[in-house]
């Protein structure tokens, strides 16, 4: 699947396919507006990819200190575009991760 395909199946089907990684879930929900979904499923993940989304999720909601904090977890550096433009940078990295 590519960022287009991603895109264009939140925007048409309700419920994210459970195949899917724990991060692009998130990042499924958060575009379909449900920040609080997608702050729940990578809460408390382990992995990389959850605490970059997490990080992306505190930025959105304003809390920089926590993203902050977040994005050093996540071995990613802060993203100093629009919120749209990170959001579409983390799904296509995760998608290429995916597909490999």
């Amino acid at each position: 699947m590519v960022l287009d395909e991603f895109t264009q199946l939140t925007a048409k089907q309700e419920k994210c396919p459970s195949e899917l990684p724990k991060a692009l879930q998130a990042l499924w929900y958060d575009k379909r507006g449900d920040w609080h979904r997608a702050h729940d499923i990578v809460q408390n993940a382990s992995d990389s990819d959850s605490a970059w989304v997490h990080a992306y999720l505190h930025r959105e909601e304003g809390d920089l200190s926590n993203a902050r904090y977040w994005y050093r977890r996540s071995g990613q550096l802060q993203f100093n575009g629009e919120l749209n433009q990170e959001w579409e940078f983390i799904a296509s990295n995760l998608l290429d991760k995916v597909n490999a």
